[in-house]
């Protein structure tokens, strides 16, 4: 088993994706620890577990922990959910589709469109395509996303076509998301620099993999994680598009562009259910904002594997620290700006749980700030590993 390390709290989890990234990498043997076994071995033993990947240690798992009357809250703000929720829906007529941005397979021209693609993908370094590939294979486990956002209690969609708010939400949601890998995926399809089928069984390992980021069926904690998570893949994916740009291929940035702008508008919904809580009930949204920045921010990706390397999450997201795509800074940036758009600092009246969960979050990014300074000095010590996402090119973690 890889070691794990935790830099704020002294429980044992993996570091996810669009979360802090795993620095340990950087200064553990754990890089080392990829695969000792020869391709005939591994092969053996994927035969033994063939619809999952390896075993994670995983925290202990909490579920229906908000008391009913909280549930009822939910319920009475289906109205107020309605009226300021579902406006940050667009009409599927007005939203982008992936076949706006890619090769038009009906026309004279396909054949020269896909060509001059491919020669713009070819100016673009394999650890870019690793980050694309990532960032996609997260966007892929979106049966993950909704089927999390379901087992919420108050607000999950009780038949699977419910006309409740919430559940509208969800599905819309779900369905605008969709378009997001499905674009990044025929892009990459596209784009020959990547070998497909590797990321294929990536995908299919991790939505099999199912995952836990600790919301204990409670919408406080699941919105709170689904706002973080929204916050956080707009940066990423704005920063595959900057760099998209630095690298020459202007029609990717604009891809990888339009995909950041959803997010946003996205997490901006989010980011108001939490308001609202706040509003209503300042003690219990501000424990609930503590207890997620404890467990930390776990997305599905962290249990990512491709048949070969039992910790490619972390290898993957090590590189999307060093190019700049999502560090550790950002994950800091993120905490503070929720702490002041959700004016924190200034809640009174709470009980002393309250008091004690609103001091540790105003002194949590300095402290991941500090964390990330030191990270930053090991990051020359990283090594090169080969990622089977680029036919087993080595790149620099």
């Amino acid at each position: 088993m890889a070691l794990r390390f935790n830099p704020i709290a002294s429980q044992s989890r993996k570091l996810p994706s669009f979360a802090l990234p795993p620095m340990a990498i950087l200064r553990s043997p754990k890089f080392s620890m990829v695969s000792t076994l020869p391709p005939s071995s591994r092969e053996v033993e994927n035969l033994q577990k063939p619809f999952m990947p390896p075993p994670k240690e995983l925290q202990f798992q909490a579920t229906h922990t908000m008391p009913p009357h909280k549930i009822e809250m939910f319920k009475s703000l289906e109205d107020w959910a309605e009226n300021n929720i579902l406006i940050h829906l667009k009409p599927v007529e007005k939203c982008w589709q992936p076949k706006d941005f890619l090769p038009d397979p009906t026309s004279d021209g396909f054949e020269d469109q896909v060509r001059e693609l491919q020669a713009r993908a070819k100016e673009i370094p394999d650890e870019y395509f690793v980050v694309l590939v990532g960032d996609m294979i997260t966007e892929e486990a979106l049966p993950t996303y909704q089927t999390m956002l379901n087992t919420l209690d108050g607000t999950k969609d009780e038949t699977g076509a419910s006309p409740s708010p919430w559940a509208v939400w969800t599905r819309s949601w779900t369905a605008e998301e969709n378009r997001h890998t499905d674009l990044l995926n025929k892009y990459l399809y596209l784009c020959g620099r990547v070998n497909m089928r590797q990321v294929e069984k990536t995908i299919q390992y991790l939505i099999g993999s199912g995952m836990d980021p600790g919301t204990e069926n409670s919408p406080y904690l699941g919105f709170i994680y689904t706002t973080f998570q929204e916050r956080a893949t707009f940066i990423s994916h704005g920063n595959t598009a900057r760099l998209a740009k630095q690298h020459g291929d202007v029609k990717l940035a604009h891809l990888c562009g339009s995909i950041a702008s959803d997010e946003k508008r996205h997490e901006t919904a989010y980011t108001k259910i939490i308001e609202k809580l706040f509003e209503l009930d300042p003690d219990g949204a501000v424990m609930s904002f503590s207890d997620m920045m404890k467990k930390k921010i776990a997305m599905p990706a962290h249990l990512m594997y491709d048949g070969q390397d039992d910790i490619l999450f972390d290898h993957y997201s090590t590189v999307a620290q060093r190019i700049g795509v999502y560090t550790a800074k950002d994950y800091a940036d993120i905490v503070e700006y929720l702490v002041d758009r959700w004016k924190v600092k200034d809640l009174t009246g709470l009980s002393a749980k309250g008091r004690e969960a609103q001091d540790y979050l105003c002194a949590l990014p300095p402290r991941i700030r500090r964390l990330e300074e030191r990270a930053q000095a090991r990051a020359k010590q990283a090594p090169k590993l080969p990622f089977s996402w680029v036919f087993n090119r080595e790149v620099q973690l």
